[in-house]
């Protein structure tokens, strides 16, 4: 297949006033680099700044909520720590009634305890029970191993 080459542009229409459409050439190039002329400010002048904001926007930024739809609430740091430490504390001393191996539960729970009670949003009641059942499980271990000790000779 041979294609058709696209047919000329149509010539332009003569201006009333005898002047051509195409601006004259400037005397010379300009080099790359060159400063360019005609310029009424500084690139860096300020500009003054505008404010926009959409329909049903208050300025935020933020798109407003219908007036039936609830305001959400904010979201509400995790807790646990003062019943995972009450955990620890309780598995710590059901152990340590009998062996001595239940002190590093309960040192477990004394830390985590301390943890909850540094955090305001955490149950002050749970964590002060975590601290005081931590603390009794890590003496009956200490008992435990004190009294295995003195069986062994090694106290």
């Amino acid at each position: 297949m041979s294609q058709i080459p696209p047919p000329p542009p149509p010539p332009l229409p003569p201006d009333p006033d005898g002047e051509s459409f195409v601006a004259p050439a400037a005397s010379a190039p300009r080099l790359p680099g060159a400063p360019r002329t005609g310029f009424d400010r500084l690139p860096t002048a300020p500009v003054p700044a505008q404010s926009q904001s959409g329909p049903g926007e208050d300025g935020s930024g933020e798109p407003a909520l219908p007036s039936w739809l609830p305001a959400p609430e904010p979201a509400r740091p995790h807790r646990g720590y003062a019943l995972w430490a009450l955990g620890f504390a309780v598995a710590g001393l059901a152990v340590s009634l009998f062996v001595g191996w239940g002190m590093p539960l309960g040192l477990v729970a004394i830390v985590t305890a301390i943890l909850a009670l540094r955090r305001p949003w955490e149950s002050r009641v749970v964590a002060v029970w975590a601290l005081v059942l931590g603390a009794v499980s890590v003496l009956y271990s200490a008992g435990w191993l004190l009294w295995a000790a003195s069986r062994l000779g090694i106290v």
